[in-house]
């Protein structure tokens, strides 16, 4: 079997394998995101597995200053230290980088910052950004890249996407030395690089072109979600997408809702993930087959019934609306925890669905039903 193994397609939309050293993952995917090594909300790794994850996403940038990527290399990876057994996803840090507009400096080296722990000076470049990610042995790394705001001027995004390209550069050399070293915990670790571009989409297109280059395993959307429209978004994807190689997986960062996902399948991409079916489930806002939640509405006070009497999450086998409602009101970290495992098993199954309608060729159908669903309130249940 090759690496990436297209099973399916309809239009776009393409349900595939990919093959890794920590295993294979099947997409479409969402990847559920551990910043520092944990899902906010206290779930663990033996709750991954619970909900469905196949892929954990993690950050550079956090793990870097917190506990420090060399102290996770002397522990044997990220891996072996949060004792996860399948493949793990590290971004750049270039995302968290750039949103501290007023606290770094831009050179074409790198980036120099100040930490948000002890207010020391830290800088990263793509060199930087490639060996702690080396060292915390992630399967997939990302390369350090600019993500610039939305909207941006036109004359400063053209010089952002130049050095984010001559910065993938530097990172496929950088990878390349690291796997070939003697000692390198994960010698096989692979690098996606990211398109950038703002909302110009014959930008995105020039720079999907000029990065396809460059022999990378897969090729991310980066940029998005941080200020335009979702129409916008979905413009900027049907624009890069027949730039992006047909046989490598295709990310889109940072995004989204689950109508995002849907939207995003359609359109050729394969690989999602974000927080907001985290930072969802902090405010008792919870996804279903049927909708949106508000889990505190005064309507579930005395509700007996499972979140979702049709999801096999361990909040729905366990709890009714009525407890959870409770815990939330009364400030109890449990309340979040049930809810964060509701939201992701949410995610993991939804993924899962999509995979499933384009083997069984009704991904069509099963589009029309779902972008009707996806993004309401189930305030009538």
């Amino acid at each position: 079997m090759s690496r990436f193994e297209i099973k399916a397609q309809s239009g776009r939309a393409r349900r595939a394998s990919f093959e890794t050293i920590h295993g294979t993952i099947e997409t479409p995917v969402f990847m559920n995101v551990g910043t520092a090594g944990a899902i906010r909300g206290g779930a663990g790794t033996e709750d991954l597995r619970a909900v469905g994850c196949t892929v954990e996403l993690s950050n550079t940038y956090h793990l870097h200053l917190r506990p420090g990527d060399e102290v996770i290399r002397a522990l044997g990876g990220l891996r072996k230290f949060m004792n996860w057994d399948g493949p793990v996803l590290t971004d750049s840090g270039g995302f968290q980088v750039f949103s501290l507009a007023h606290r770094r400096k831009i050179t074409e080296q790198g980036v120099g910052f100040v930490s948000y722990i002890d207010g020391k000076r830290v800088f990263i470049g793509p060199e930087e950004s490639i060996r702690i990610q080396s060292n915390l042995a992630s399967t997939i790394a990302m390369a350090f890249d600019e993500c610039v705001a939305n909207p941006s001027p036109r004359s400063y995004v053209e010089r952002s996407v130049e050095r984010t390209t001559r910065w993938l550069i530097r990172c496929r050399e950088e990878l390349d030395r690291l796997n070939a070293a003697e000692g390198t915990l994960n010698p096989h670790q692979m690098l996606f690089g990211i398109n950038q571009g703002g909302v110009f989409p014959d930008i995105r297109a020039r720079h999907m072109r000029q990065i396809a280059e460059v022999p990378c395993d897969g090729f991310a959307i980066g940029g998005l979600s941080v200020g335009e429209t979702a129409e916008e978004m979905y413009g900027i994807i049907e624009a890069v997408e027949p730039e992006m190689p047909k046989d490598k997986p295709r990310y889109l960062m940072g995004v989204g809702t689950p109508l995002n996902i849907l939207e995003g399948v359609y359109r050729g991409i394969d690989f999602f993930d974000c927080v907001l079916p985290l930072r969802n489930a902090q405010h008792g806002n919870i996804f279903t087959r049927n909708g949106k939640m508000r889990l505190l509405a005064e309507k579930y006070r005395l509700d007996e019934r499972p979140i979702d009497e049709n999801c096999g999450c361990p909040a729905c086998r366990n709890h009714s609306r009525a407890y959870i409602r409770h815990l939330l009101k009364a400030d109890e970290r449990l309340g979040m925890r049930l809810c964060v495992l509701h939201n992701l098993y949410f995610y993991n199954e939804l993924t899962a669905r999509i995979r499933a309608s384009l083997e069984d060729e009704n991904f069509e159908s099963f589009y029309r039903e779902q972008r009707g669903i996806l993004g309401e309130f189930a305030e009538d249940r």
